[in-house]
């Protein structure tokens, strides 16, 4: 659980813009920077060399992004805290939308399609429960934390998103909500009895949610997952060349534009879901878990941070982004290697897309905020 660290003095929230920016944690955006970078590279690699196909359209959603990153660090924090509510409605509204008048892709409906650019509110439900939750539990009295009806309203703000997006379906986002509520509940000191009985429930309700949930690609997913031999050629041929790609990059890979399995066509989804198969495809064990040295310490900073803010909420606030950002790392790379079944989960910062980008930006300019603000004790009453 975190401690709280008391800071002797605190900053009022009336700074200048001026003040704001040199506030501003320059190791954060280093690492954002290093990641994005190196990212664009890969795309260029996914791309066959080529400037147009993935790398540019990509570097137009940076710059949205990082528009957002500045503009939300840079306003005062009390607005996003009085906006929390309305911010997590507006994308609930828009996964409702989904459903109506979604456009499908790859099998799913997960999309907003408004001609000149697609959106996935899932992708931003993730940033508005972390700060629903912060919210909630900042201003919440230390007593009631071990008190069940604290937790009713968090649950049903987030079963609300969590089943329309089973709907959609999207199983990926659906259980890194389930894992970020969890965390949540577990960092404000909730009776830890509470989790073990959830884990027994969730092992005897496993069997209804296969015959019942789980729809029947989901199920050829498990099993190609528990068994990696399962039908290379069809539902196993993913993770099959993925495996065949990133062996054969060894400890230093065949170079830049170099991988056989990616540049020839076999490696699928070599730009989104995986990306970093093709990481180790071009530069090896060296380069993929270095890159995946780059996640680890931007978490790390995450942790180090929301350690050192003087309010509650911002505490919250990053923990909550932090075990965001790890989920998705964690997925990605796991279903990479082997060790989780394919979900669907892109490499934050790094995959091709615009919904991801934009939303992690925009969480990350929340983070960035509640930096710049970290002297502040915010008021009783959220």
């Amino acid at each position: 659980m975190l401690k709280y660290k008391t800071v002797r003095t605190a900053r009022s929230e009336n700074m200048s813009i001026g003040e704001r920016i040199s506030r501003m944690s320059i190791t954060l955006m280093f690492l954002i920077f290093s990641v994005i970078g190196i990212s664009l590279f890969m795309l260029y690699s996914a791309g066959g060399g080529e400037f147009g196909k993935y790398v540019f359209p990509q570097l137009l959603r940076i710059i949205l992004g990082l528009i957002i990153f500045f503009t939300v660090s840079l306003t005062n924090i009390k607005i996003w805290i009085r906006s929390t509510y309305f911010f997590y409605a507006a994308v609930l509204f828009m996964i409702i939308l989904v459903g109506l008048v979604g456009h499908t892709g790859m099998g799913a409906q997960r999309w907003i399609n408004f001609g000149f650019f697609t959106i996935q509110p899932s992708e931003f439900i993730r940033i508005a429960m972390v700060m629903v939750l912060a919210r909630y539990f900042a201003w919440m009295k230390s007593g009631e934390a071990i008190q069940i009806k604290s937790y009713i309203i968090p649950i049903i703000l987030f079963m609300m998103p969590f089943v329309l997006i089973l709907m959609q379906p999207d199983l990926g986002t659906a259980l890194s909500l389930a894992i970020m509520i969890v965390s949540m509940f577990y960092m404000v000191g909730a009776n830890r009895n509470w989790f073990f009985i959830g884990i027994i429930m969730t092992i005897l309700a496993a069997p209804v949610i296969w015959h019942t949930v789980l729809l029947d690609y989901q199920k050829i997913r498990i099993i190609t997952f528990l068994d990696p031999e399962h039908d290379t050629r069809g539902a196993g041929y993913q993770k099959h060349q993925a495996r065949i790609a990133f062996g054969s990059g060894g400890v230093t890979g065949r170079g830049f534009l170099q991988g056989t399995q990616s540049q020839n066509q076999f490696l699928p989804e070599k730009h989104t879901d995986f990306i970093w198969t093709m990481v180790g495809e071009e530069f090896g064990f060296i380069g993929a878990f270095g890159l995946l040295g780059l996640f680890y310490a931007i978490l790390a900073l995450l942790y180090k941070m929301a350690r050192s803010c003087r309010s509650r909420y911002s505490q919250l606030l990053i923990f909550g982004f932090g075990i965001n950002w790890f989920v998705y790392f964690f997925m990605n790379i796991g279903m990479n290697m082997g060790l989780l079944p394919t979900v669907g989960m892109p490499l934050p910062l790094f995959s091709f897309g615009g919904s991801a980008m934009l939303a992690l930006l925009l969480g990350f300019g929340l983070v960035q905020n509640s930096w710049i603000h970290r002297d502040l004790q915010l008021p009783a009453k959220g």
